[in-house]
């Protein structure tokens, strides 16, 4: 882990800006491969520029909801920087993409491209957060477990970054494993990525400090998490009915 917090922000920022640049790559080569076509074309590109901005926009949103004192210092005139949260990115960059598909008139999904280029992101830019230790906001509350690292405050701490490259790998081989009958239903492994880390989100972020709580304790994340999740799994759940009514035997 970096001591110095004046080499933690810039090391932090280079891993997230390569996480991003990876996906991006991954994405390319996806849309590639499946003869999708280019990114620059009329409707691609109008769907790449919702997910930007959308992400763009979520990232910062959820990241104020999240410390609202940050928000506080912004509106009394204070120097501060707003951080990113993956979160807000995530849900904003699926906003984006619905409301840049709702204006071109486009219907087809475009969700399950983005499964292995988000993995990819998410354990580069968890390096990152591992790597700057107490100087970011992911680190994890004092554990006794025997895997607990010394992050440079004398406890020993669950080193929840690295719990989440895990997780992100696991859930992304599974929904390649599982391809073969998921992609019965355009979409369907996107949105099961999604509804599987916000609950992930959800549980995780309650082995991490609460800088601000809200309302049962909670964190902002885990707040936006919840309700994100009760308003996304009715579409998980339909597109789930499809797969199961497309591979169900006929005269079952």
């Amino acid at each position: 882990m970096i001591a110095d917090p004046a080499l933690a922000a810039p090391v932090h920022a280079l891993f997230e800006y390569a996480g991003i640049a990876l996906g991006a790559a991954a994405y390319r080569h996806g849309r590639a491969r499946s003869g999708e076509g280019g990114l620059t074309q009329p409707g691609n590109f109008a769907v790449i520029v919702g997910l930007l901005a959308g992400a763009a926009i979520g990232n910062k949103l959820v990241f104020l909801i999240e410390r609202p004192d940050v928000w506080q210092r912004l509106l009394a005139g204070e120097a501060a920087w707003p951080g990113q949260s993956i979160v807000g990115g995530l849900i904003g960059g699926l906003l984006g993409v619905e409301l840049a598909k709702w204006l071109t008139g486009q219907t087809r999904s475009t969700g399950d491209a983005m499964v292995w280029p988000l993995a990819t992101g998410l354990v580069i830019g968890r390096i990152g957060c591992f790597l700057a230790g107490l100087h970011d906001d992911t680190y994890g509350n004092p554990t006794t477990l025997p895997w607990g690292l010394d992050l440079g405050d004398g406890l020993r701490r669950h080193p929840t970054p690295l719990y989440e490259m895990v997780f992100a790998i696991a859930l992304a081989w599974v929904l390649h494993r599982a391809r073969p009958r998921l992609d019965a239903v355009p979409g369907l492994r996107f949105k099961l990525f999604l509804a599987a880390y916000l609950a992930w989100r959800l549980l995780i972020d309650g082995l991490k400090p609460v800088r601000v709580p809200y309302a049962g304790g909670l964190s902002g994340i885990q707040w936006v998490c919840g309700l994100a999740l009760l308003a996304y799994l009715p579409f998980v759940h339909r597109a789930w009915r499809r797969v199961e009514a497309a591979v169900r035997p006929v005269g079952a």
